[in-house]
C-alpha cells in the first residue's frame, strides 16, 4: 500500500502542512523539524505524488518529443540531445512515436496535451500542421523538429535537406556517374521532398538531362524498405551504377541486397546514404553519407521550447537551419585503374 503524506505527518508528529513545506519550501521549516520529517519519509519509504502536484498547479515538468520512427538511430541521437538539455533544466521527456502516420501523430498530440506538458517537439508526419496549431491554442509551446517553418509564431529547428540532396548527387556526378537512382521515402514527408528536389536541382545545374536521375519511392524509410528497393533494382535488365538513398537505413538495406546477390560495392554499384548514423561507418562497406548534426538538433530544439514555455509573451521565435556535410567513404568511391 502506498504511503501518503498523512502517514509521514503522523510519524513525525507534525501537521500535513509542515510535511508539505519540507517537500516544497524546506527553508521555512526549523532544522530540527525538517530532519524529523525527512527521517519519517525515509523510514516509511514515502515517494511524493509528482503527478498530483502537477495537476494541482496545472503544469508538468515534462517535454513531449514526437518523432517519425524511434527505431531509427537518427532520432535516437536527436532524443539524446533533447534529454540532455531538458535534464539540465530539471525536466523529463515523454517520447512518442508516430510511425510516420498523421493519424497516430494527432492521437499523440492529444495525449500530450492531456498530460499538461510544458512544450512539445514534433517532427510532422505530413504537410498538415492542424494538430500543432490546436496544441498551441491550448497554450502549449511547440517547436518543429527536423522540419523548417516559415510561420512567424512557430519555432523550428532543421537541416537544409535541399543542400543535402545536392551534396550527394554532386559527389556521384564528380565520380563520373551519369545514371543515378534515388531510393526515396513517401513524398508527404518534407525531408523526402526536399532531398529529392536538391538531387534534381543538382543534375539540372550540372547541365545533365533529367533522365540522369530516376526515383524509386518506398513506403517506409527502413532497412526492410531498402532491401526491397535493392531487389527491385537488381531485377532490372540494366542495373544502375549509382544509388542515392534518402536515409542510411535505406542505404544499408540496399547494400545488404547487393552483397547477397554478389554485386560488388563500389566496383559494380556506388551507394550514398543520408544522416551518417553510427552504423554507416561500421557497415561491411563503410557508407558514404550526408551528415546531419543530430545531437545539436535535439539540444537546440529543447532549448527553444523551454525558453518559450518559461516566457511565452517575451519569447522571440527562431527558425534554425543547420547545414549538412558529406562524409565520403568506400561505398561511393569509383575504383581507380
Amino acid at each position: 500500500m502506498a504511503v501518503g503524506i498523512r502517514e509521514v505527518a503522523a510519524l513525525a508528529r507534525v501537521s500535513v502542512a509542515t510535511v508539505s513545506n519540507v517537500l516544497n519550501k524546506p527553508d521555512v521549516v526549523a532544522v530540527a523539524t525538517r530532519e524529523r520529517v525527512r527521517a519519517a519519509i525515509a523510514e516509511l519509504g514515502f515517494v511524493r505524488n509528482e503527478s498530483a502536484r502537477q495537476l494541482r498547479s496545472g503544469t508538468a515538468r515534462a517535454i513531449g518529443l514526437l518523432v517519425l520512427d524511434v527505431g531509427n538511430p537518427f532520432f535516437t541521437d536527436v532524443a539524446r540531445g533533447v534529454e540532455e538539455a531538458t535534464s539540465e533544466a530539471g525536466h523529463a521527456v515523454i517520447l512518442c512515436n508516430s510511425d510516420s502516420s498523421p493519424g497516430r501523430e494527432a492521437r499523440h498530440l492529444e495525449l500530450l496535451a492531456e498530460q499538461r506538458v510544458h512544450g512539445v517537439l514534433v517532427t510532422p508526419a505530413g504537410p498538415s500542421l492542424d494538430g500543432v496549431r490546436r496544441l498551441r491554442d491550448r497554450g502549449v509551446s511547440v517547436v518543429l523538429l527536423d522540419h523548417p517553418s516559415r510561420e512567424p509564431d512557430l519555432c523550428s529547428v532543421a537541416v537544409d535537406d535541399h543542400t543535402g540532396g545536392e551534396l550527394a548527387i554532386n559527389h556521384l556526378l564528380a565520380e563520373g556517374y551519369r545514371e543515378i537512382v534515388m531510393v526515396n521515402g513517401p513524398s508527404r514527408l518534407h525531408q523526402a521532398r526536399q532531398r529529392r528536389r536538391g538531387a534534381e536541382d543538382a543534375v539540372r545545374a550540372a547541365g545533365y538531362p533529367a533522365g540522369t536521375l530516376s526515383v524509386v519511392e518506398v513506403p517506409a524509410l527502413t532497412v526492410a524498405g531498402g532491401q526491397r528497393a535493392g531487389e527491385q533494382l537488381l531485377a532490372r535488365r540494366n542495373r544502375p551504377p549509382a544509388i542515392f538513398c534518402a536515409n542510411d537505413l535505406l542505404a544499408l538495406g540496399v547494400l545488404q541486397a547487393m552483397v547477397r546477390a554478389g554485386v560488388r560495392v563500389p566496383e559494380d554499384v556506388a551507394i550514398v546514404g543520408y544522416d551518417d548514423i553510427d552504423f554507416a561507418a561500421a557497415a561491411a562497406v563503410p557508407l558514404t553519407s550526408v551528415r546531419q548534426p543530430r545531437h545539436e538538433l535535439g539540444r537546440t530544439a529543447a532549448a527553444l521550447v523551454m525558453a518559450e514555455s518559461q516566457d511565452p509573451d517575451g519569447h522571440e521565435h527562431q527558425h534554425v537551419l543547420f547545414t549538412p556535410e558529406l562524409v565520403v567513404r568506400e561505398s561511393s568511391r569509383r575504383p581507380r585503374v
